[in-house]
């Protein structure tokens, strides 16, 4: 990266500006920097990526709340027994797949197709994702060439050597009939569940971040320029034709053009308000906040979604060494035998942990134990990101609204019983002193449970989303509805939250607005891409 005093010293004209360099930006960037003659500017709120804790797979739950995290917190909410939430999002280079668990999970065919229906467009669907799934991955495993490919720039393996739990948990799901995978990315991603042994980004213990496939190898190309401690404030318009941003570095004010367009991937909090304090949002709350409209947009900041979260603990006779990145097995399934896709997600965790402060008070956590944590990935309930202020320091309101629709609750209380009956089975026996937490719950006990429990899984989806409905903010291109020279790529355009976390599917969201700004400006791809390409 250049030195900041010399890039500040300069005339900041750029043909595109990406800001944010999470898992979306990163690929953005980077890939629009491989294109000859163009001039990115990366703007990045955070720091470097530089850190053991980042590095170390082991240690990835020591970034949170720290430097590394933007670490939110929701508003209480009725919902979650009149709880805040803490919401971590990767603050940094490479953003949340900086920080998080190195999980790939690439979505279900259901939500891909959703996406490609919402949108009108069958770039989005499932079989045309599947050919950017293959060129961008570098699969360690057995050849799968419907499913995965090789030579690409993200190194993905099922996890190498997984510790035997994860295994018993495994056999534990065939006495339930679900079925066993290879992988929890090729058919079973075409299926209504079943249990795999996780995917991960991870070599020899080490993190592989989107940040270190797309952005690293391009650092240093006279086309990039990647300016860390930069915080955009806002876009600068003329009419309704964006041109450039505005962005705080060191304590002053600078302003940076673009010719050719600006490109949002600060995440489902950061870029509905970055968005709604630039005049692009519902006129109503713009005009509560002094902010003169630019375009009405109502769905900016609606539609918040994400995973919710429910843990529960068993006990082992003596601790239990986590390998890889202590999350080696999962399952997917249906609350509902009627569904045709799973929506629900349950990762064994190698270690105990409740992010609940008021379970962990029911049920103190032992010294030596692990956990299965149930999660709904596709929930019913939706929230909203809403500004307090009209100025960048202005913090924005989070409000989940988890569990507000009484269907999730419903799924919940099934997803945990199934939870339990897995931790409970004689395969695990041999890993189980006793179950701690939630116990044999019943009606209300069981509910309250599940209040006091819920967290979210730090995918927050959906803030302006993509489609063709009043609530629409992009259309199937990625561009912002009336507004010019302007596209968001990251979670925030998800119509809805995809089944399993949303690191991969924010890789397709980047790819695919690389895509479509190469079609639009006729900017050639380099050779290396061409060769990965697939018939």
């Amino acid at each position: 990266m250049a030195e900041p005093r010399g890039i500040l010293a300069g005339e900041l004209r750029y043909d595109f500006i990406v800001c944010g360099s999470g898992t979306a930006g990163s690929v953005v960037a980077g890939r629009l920097a491989e294109c000859p003659g163009v001039r990115v500017l990366l703007l990045e709120a955070g720091g470097s990526d530089v850190s053991p804790t980042v590095a170390m797979a082991r240690q990835w739950p020591l970034n949170l709340a720290t430097a590394l995290d933007w670490n939110f917190h929701t508003m209480p909410s009725n919902s979650v027994n009149g709880r805040s939430l803490q919401m971590s999002m990767g603050r940094g280079l490479g953003g949340g797949s900086s920080i998080n668990a190195m999980i790939w999970s690439r979505g279900h065919r259901s939500d891909w197709d959703h996406f490609a229906e919402e949108s009108g467009d069958r770039a989005w669907s499932y079989e045309s994702v599947l050919d950017i799934y293959r060129r961008v991955e570098d699969w360690q495993g057995a050849p799968e060439p419907r499913y995965r490919g090789s030579g690409g720039r993200i190194f993905v393996q099922s996890a190498p050597n997984p510790h035997p739990i994860a295994y018993a948990m495994l056999d534990s799901t065939k006495s339930l009939d679900l079925p066993i995978f290879d992988s929890p990315n090729a058919e079973m991603m075409e299926r209504p569940g079943g249990a795999a042994i996780t995917d991960l980004l991870v070599r020899g213990d080490v993190r592989k971040s989107i940040a270190r496939a797309y952005l690293m190898p391009q650092l240093g190309r006279p086309q990039l320029t990647v300016l860390t401690d930069a915080t955009v404030t806002r876009m600068t318009t003329v009419g309704t034709c964006v041109t450039g941003v505005e962005f705080l570095h060191g304590g002053d004010l600078y302003r940076a053009e673009a010719g050719r367009e600006v490109v949002l991937s600060l995440g489902s909090v950061h870029t509905p308000k970055l968005l709604m304090q630039s005049g692009i949002g519902d006129q109503a709350q713009l005009h509560q906040h002094g902010i003169p409209v630019v375009a009405h947009l109502p769905g900016v900041g609606q539609n918040l979604q994400d995973h919710v979260r429910f843990d529960c603990v068993w006990e082992s006779e003596e601790a239990i060494t986590p390998h890889n990145n202590g999350v080696e097995a999962t399952y997917f399934w249906r609350s509902d035998p009627g569904l045709d896709c799973p929506d629900i997600q349950t990762c064994q965790a190698q270690f105990p942990t409740s992010s609940s402060v008021e379970n962990t008070k029911r049920f103190p956590l032992p010294q030596a134990g692990w956990n299965l944590s149930p999660a709904l990935v596709q929930p019913k309930s939706r929230g909203e990101i809403r500004l307090t202020g009209p100025n960048p320091q202005d913090p924005v309101e989070i409000h989940a609204r988890l569990l507000s629709h009484p269907d999730d609750v419903e799924a919940a209380v099934t997803a945990i019983e199934l939870a339990r009956a897995i931790g409970n089975s004689a395969e695990l026996r041999p890993f189980t002193k006793r179950e701690v937490m939630p116990g044999p719950l019943k009606g209300v006990d069981m509910r309250r449970f599940v209040r006091d429990a819920a967290s979210t899984c730090w995918n927050p989806s959906g803030t302006a989303k993509m489609g063709r409905d009043p609530l629409a903010v992009v259309d199937g291109s990625l561009k912002v509805y009336g507004v010019e020279r302007l596209r968001v790529a990251d979670a925030s355009v998800l119509p809805r939250i995809t089944s399993g976390g949303t690191q991969a599917p924010c890789v397709i969201v980047g790819e695919r607005a690389v895509e479509c700004l190469r079609r639009e400006y006729g900017l050639s791809a380099p050779a290396q891409h061409r060769a990965y390409a697939f018939s």
